[in-house]
Parts: C-alpha cells; sequence; structure tokens
C-alpha cells in the first residue's frame, strides 16, 4: 500500500487576512491530492464545536471522514480530523485524550484498503515540553494497541532540531519535512510525522506558500509511504 498523507493546521478556517473561507482551504487540498489528510483547529473553539469545514462541503471535495465524536457537530475530537479518498477503510477508531495543562486530543484510526493496513493518528500537541513528552508517549502506547505500522503526524508545537526532541520508542523516526510557520516566512518546524518500524518513506515536503493560498498560519506538509 502507497499512500500520500498530508497534515496540515488550518486555524479553524482563518487566513492570513482574516477571513474565515473553508472553500479555500478545500481548494488547496484538492491540489495537493493526498490520499488521508490529517487535519489541526478542524473545529470551533467553543461548544458545540461546529466544523470549520462544512460537511457538506467537504462531501463534495470528494472526501470521506471519521466521525470521532457522534455527540457533537464536530468534524473531528478536539479539532483533530481525518479526511480520506473514497476507497479506504476505517477498521477502527480510538478519540485520544491527552494529559497536559491545556485540553488536548487525537485520533487514532486503523485504515486499509481491503488487503493491507495502517494505524494513523492525527495530533495537535501542547505548548510545554514536559506535556508534549507525556502526549507522545500516550499517543504512542495506544496506537501500538491498534497494530501494525504506525504513522502519526500533525502540529507538535516542538520546534527542537534534535532527533530524539520527543523520546520515541526505538524504531520511531521523526520527519520534520521543513519549516511550515509562520505561513507568512516559515522560520519553524512545527508541523512533522512520527513512525514506527515497518514504513518506508519515499518523499516529504512543504506545501509551497504561493500555493497554499494564505489560507492558514501554518503551511501545510505531506508525506509519501510505502
Amino acid at each position: 500500500m502507497r499512500l500520500k498523507i498530508a497534515s496540515w493546521n488550518i486555524r479553524k478556517a482563518v487566513g492570513l487576512d482574516w477571513r474565515r473561507d473553508p472553500t479555500r482551504v478545500l481548494r488547496v487540498l484538492k491540489e495537493m491530492a493526498p490520499d488521508i489528510i490529517l487535519l489541526q483547529e478542524a473545529d470551533r473553539r467553543l461548544a458545540p464545536r461546529h466544523p470549520a469545514l462544512p460537511l457538506a462541503q467537504v462531501r463534495a471535495a470528494g472526501w470521506d471522514w471519521i466521525d470521532a465524536d457522534p455527540a457533537t457537530p464536530s468534524i473531528g475530537h478536539h479539532g483533530n480530523a481525518i479526511l480520506m479518498r473514497p476507497g479506504l477503510e476505517v477498521e477502527r477508531m480510538v478519540p485520544l485524550e491527552l494529559p497536559g495543562l491545556e485540553p488536548r486530543g487525537g485520533i487514532l484510526a486503523r485504515i486499509g484498503n481491503g488487503e493491507e493496513a495502517l494505524t494513523l493518528g492525527a495530533l495537535h500537541l501542547g505548548l510545554r515540553r514536559r506535556d508534549r513528552l507525556r502526549q507522545v508517549a500516550k499517543a504512542v502506547s495506544a496506537a501500538a494497541v491498534l497494530g501494525g505500522p504506525v504513522l502519526m503526524g500533525g502540529d507538535l508545537n516542538e520546534w527542537r532540531k534534535r532527533p530524539d526532541a520527543l523520546r520515541l520508542p526505538e524504531g520511531w523516526r521523526t520527519i520534520s519535512p521543513g519549516a511550515s510557520f509562520h505561513a507568512e516566512r516559515p522560520t519553524m518546524a512545527f508541523d512533522r510525522f512520527l513512525h514506527g518500524p515497518g514504513l518506508e518513506v519515499r518523499a516529504t515536503g512543504v506545501w509551497p506558500r504561493h500555493l497554499a493560498a494564505r489560507a492558514s498560519d501554518h503551511l501545510p506538509i505531506w508525506i509519501e509511504i510505502a
């Protein structure tokens, strides 16, 4: 199974011009053409947490999504969402509550094509390093229960470039495609992927600033895996 996976903090679809424009976000994602999208800040912050990307527009753009929080109109869980192209199936989904000073969460999902499966995680980690370390440890442990190769991504709020910055288990790697924040002048690599054994990384990148259409204060990142 070969997949292109994107990750993007869409800042509730509010762009650098301070206009909320979900159509612009979806247009950028269509141009990226990934198989799976990991989103952060995909919901409004306050209850009942309406999605920043209206579900009718998501469906019209050709994406399926994981309903990780059926009790709300949210598109995900704690602002994290996973969109998929049709043809991929969710075998199991786990909403994560992550420890820390701020309310943080994530989504884990085992996604397959009928023959092979991959465990994916969408994460938005805390601002304090001590919280990030605890949050990553919990996400890795929970992903192990779902089994198989694991890839997680999102706005990890980690600025350190050291490969051991998040204290991953043996056999795990951090993939930092490049500077993605601030979208106006990217200097910080907050957006990253984490993966365990069993995956081959074919290519990675940051979507160019001029193609990101000023749709968020983060630039999207992407990875191609086998």
